[in-house]
């Protein structure tokens, strides 16, 4: 019985005449196939327009196709893949005790009694929504997870190991380095580092403990206990990773560093290793240094009106330092790219000195040091500027021969980008003086300092307006006062405060029910004027150099976080956490 193309006719997507037709061709043609796969492969109308009528036919809400969906472990095992295929359901979101499952065939009894069935045991409910057939076979290629790859590999490396030693082991030794090259210890590494990748993690830990192994993987900034494997295979993955990174398999007593490169679903991902021997075991840290993910523009990564026009307006004068400063994990290399993917033009010619090379960038020279073959970053730049270049980007100033350097080339018509560790861009001044920058230098080196932070972008699918408590209203009032015009113009700020909204995190399926969605960076930024120039002269102490931050219009990080909490971008609170010490 055909339900969908007499709705066509009733919708007036398609005339009677059409409808003639098409039944014509299909009772000729697809004897074979379901009314809803001959319209979709006959392309007469969107497989949305098919799903919206079925919602109609059998009474069914539709679920919201979101490409970007991931369901959790947790979820998934409510539902046997078997299951799940063979009754054409989809377990997708688990949400105060309701399971929100997808359901291909709405019509289908003995379905709906399976889930009756299962959602029993588990001791929750279950809501059905209709779901279209090209997304079913998306969403259950997720059952591919990885526990359940890593447990396939783990349980043929265990039948392995038991089968040659006989002997159950008590500590992961070096002995278990033989297995590093075994293939199930090479498809769980494998499964660990692709997992890492499409979950956008930037970084795993695989940390021996006294029974286990645990693997983390940190998204967003925050750290995610997502496996845990026996300890016996510590060893031997570890090996396997020190294999990959062209490390010492013999050296368990010191920490070791290597990086190496691997293709994860047609893209090249690099990856950097850190070992640290510990009283259990070797810990290893891997960087995930995906490309696609690193490279953004300025807007990507948070940077807005005044401040974005003050990075501008110094990156395009002829010479200079740009600084960027913050604690570890705040940015600061990304903001660098950021600028360096502005610049790069045919014209100019780009020099890079880093440790490690984090991301590659087409048409620039990036130049890995070497500090334990005295390749370092002063040697390094002692070569750099003899190679004819417009800018160069030293990864860090860490000592007072490398500050020295960058000062010296920032002085000779060069273009320097580099990260100073200080807490704020205020600090960045007493810190080159600290490292024996004399200060009658600076005023002609430094064009800029930055000091940012990182903080967790709100999903924009599902965050909520709301009116703030009168604690944090007097906070957010007291703080904005003080913005330039320009930036309380560019941001829409309130005119007064009862017209000020604040936004909290909710949670939905595009973000995962977390109610964040991937980082923005807050920022300030100090700008070298003649004022300042006095000040560093006469007395370059960080209070002063911080009242005339105020008196240029410096936007403090509190108060972009403020900002951009106001237009929905962060949560408040987000902006107080990450704010507290700056």
């Amino acid at each position: 019985m055909l339900l969908i193309i007499p709705k066509l006719v009733e919708k007036k997507i398609i005339s009677p005449a059409q409808a003639e037709d098409i039944i014509a061709k299909y009772e000729k043609e697809g004897a074979d196939k379901t009314e809803e796969d001959f319209l979709f492969i006959e392309k007469i109308v969107e497989s949305k327009v098919i799903n919206e009528i079925k919602g109609e036919i059998y009474n069914i809400e539709v679920f919201e196709e979101d490409s970007s969906l991931q369901v959790s472990v947790d979820v998934l095992g409510l539902i046997p893949e078997e299951s799940a295929r063979y009754y054409k359901v989809m377990p997708l979101i688990l949400e105060d005790k309701v399971l929100k499952v997808g359901i291909v065939e709405p019509d289908n009894i003995k379905a709906k009694e399976a889930l009756n069935f299962l959602t029993r045991q588990h001791k929750i409910e279950c809501k059905l929504y209709l779901i279209g057939k090209t997304y079913f076979e998306d969403l259950i290629k997720q059952y591919r997870n990885l526990n359940e790859e890593v447990g396939k590999a783990l349980s043929a490396w265990e039948s392995e190991t038991k089968e040659e030693d006989g002997v159950e082991l008590l500590t992961p030794t070096v002995g278990n380095e033989r297995y590093a090259e075994d293939a199930p210890i090479i498809k769980m590494v494998a499964v660990i580092l692709r997992h890492a990748v499409e979950g956008s993690a930037s970084d795993i830990h695989i940390e021996p403990e006294e029974k286990q192994t645990r693997v983390r993987f940190r998204m967003d900034g925050s750290l995610y206990a997502s496996l845990f494997l026996p300890f016996q295979a510590h060893a031997s993955i570890v090996a396997r990773i020190k294999i990959l990174s062209n490390l010492r398999l013999d050296e368990t007593r010191i920490p070791q560093d290597g990086r190496f490169s691997a293709k994860i679903d047609s893209k090249n991902v690099d990856f950097r290793v850190s070992t640290l021997p510990t009283k259990l075991g070797e810990k290893v840290v891997i960087r995930v240094l995906d490309s696609t993910e690193g490279l953004r523009n300025y807007e990507e990564i948070g940077l807005m009106s005044r401040n974005l026009r003050l990075i501008r307006e110094a990156s395009l004068k002829p010479y200079g330092l740009i600084l960027v400063t913050g604690p570890t994990g705040s940015g600061k290399t990304t903001t660098l790219y950021s600028i360096l993917r502005e610049l790069n033009q045919p014209e100019v010619n780009i020099i890079t000195l880093e440790d490690p090379i984090e991301y590659f960038i087409e048409g620039i020279n990036q130049s890995q040091v070497r500090p334990d073959i005295g390749y370092d970053f002063s040697q390094g730049l002692r070569h750099v500027v003899r190679q004819d270049p417009d800018i160069i980007m030293v990864g860090e100033i860490r000592d007072e021969e490398s500050a020295s350097l960058v000062t010296q080339a920032a002085l000779t018509g060069h273009i320097v980008l580099s990260t100073l560790h200080t807490n704020n861009a205020i600090g960045a001044v007493p810190r080159l003086i600290d490292m024996k920058i004399k200060p009658f230098l600076l005023p002609s080196t430094l064009n800029i300092s930055i000091g940012q932070r990182l903080a967790h972008r709100l999903c924009p699918f599902c965050k909520e307006k709301i009116k703030p408590n009168k604690q944090i209203l007097k906070e957010i009032w007291k703080s904005i006062t003080d913005v330039p015009s320009e930036v309380k113009e560019y941001f829409n700020v309130p005119k007064t405060p009862d017209e000020v909204y604040v936004y909290k995190p909710k949670g939905c399926p595009k973000c995962n029910m977390k109610g964040e969605k991937g980082r923005v960076g807050i920022f300030e930024i100090l700008k070298m004027t003649p004022e300042l120039e006095n000040i560093i002269l006469e007395n370059p102490n960080e209070q002063l150099v911080g009242a005339e931050a105020k008196r240029q219009g410096m936007v403090s990080m509190r108060q972009d976080g403020i900002l951009k909490a106001l237009i929905g971008e962060i949560s408040i609170e987000e902006v107080f956490r990450i704010s507290e010490d700056v």
